[in-house]
C-alpha cells in the first residue's frame, strides 16, 4: 500500500539547505519522496540520489526518481515518476517488474492512458492555483472527482494545496496528497 503523503524536491523551495529540508519533511511523517531534478547533469543528479537513497533509508521512506529511470535503478530508489511526455510505462515496467511507477496526468485521457499503461499511481494537478506552475490553469476539485472515480490507481492530488484545502481534496476522491512547499510549512 502506498503512502497517503507524497513529497516533491525543489532545489529553489529547499534553499541552501536542501538535505535539512529534505530532512525536515521527512521528520513531519512524508513516507514517499520524489527526488526531482530538471537543470542539473546526469552525474550531479546521480550523485545527489545517491545521497536521498541513504536517507530516505533512515526515516523508512520511499524514494523515487523523476523522470531518470536509469538513475532509479542505478541507485535501487523504490520507483520512477514519468512525465507525461516520458517513458511509457510499460517500458519502464520491462526494464524492473518491481519498481514502482507514478505517472504525471492532467486530465482524465492522461490518466486513462497511465493506468492502461501500467501506472501504480498518478499525480493530477494542477488542482489549483501554484506558483510551481503559475501559467497553469487549475482543472479544480470537479476534475480530481471525475478522475478519482474512474481509475482503480492511486490519484494524489497536487498543486496549491495547503493544509487547509487537503480535506477538499480527499472528500472529492484523492487517494493522497503530493506537494513541493506544502510540507515545509
Amino acid at each position: 500500500m502506498l503512502p497517503r503523503l507524497y513529497a516533491i524536491t525543489d532545489s529553489q523551495k529547499y534553499g541552501d539547505d536542501f538535505w535539512g529540508s529534505l530532512r525536515k519533511v521527512l521528520e513531519r511523517g512524508v513516507k514517499m519522496l520524489q527526488l526531482r531534478e530538471k537543470s542539473i547533469s546526469g552525474r550531479d543528479y546521480y550523485e545527489k540520489a545517491l545521497i536521498a537513497r541513504q536517507i530516505t533509508k533512515e526515516y523508512s521512506a520511499l524514494l523515487l526518481i523523476n523522470d531518470r529511470v536509469d538513475i532509479a535503478l542505478a541507485v535501487s530508489a523504490d520507483g520512477v515518476h514519468l512525465p507525461q511526455n516520458g517513458m511509457p510505462p510499460s517500458a519502464v515496467r520491462k526494464l524492473k517488474k518491481d519498481l514502482i511507477i507514478g505517472f504525471s496526468a492532467h486530465d482524465l485521457e492522461s490518466a486513462l492512458f497511465a493506468e492502461k499503461e501500467g501506472a501504480d499511481f498518478i499525480t493530477l494537478s494542477p488542482i489549483f492555483k501554484t506558483s510551481s506552475h503559475p501559467h497553469a490553469e487549475p482543472i479544480g476539485l470537479s476534475a480530481l472527482q471525475e478522475v478519482s472515480q474512474k481509475v482503480s490507481i492511486p490519484v494524489y492530488a497536487l498543486g496549491g494545496i495547503t493544509w487547509e484545502k487537503i480535506k477538499l481534496c480527499y472528500k472529492n476522491g484523492a487517494y493522497g496528497i503530493a506537494g513541493v512547499s506544502l510540507f515545509l510549512e
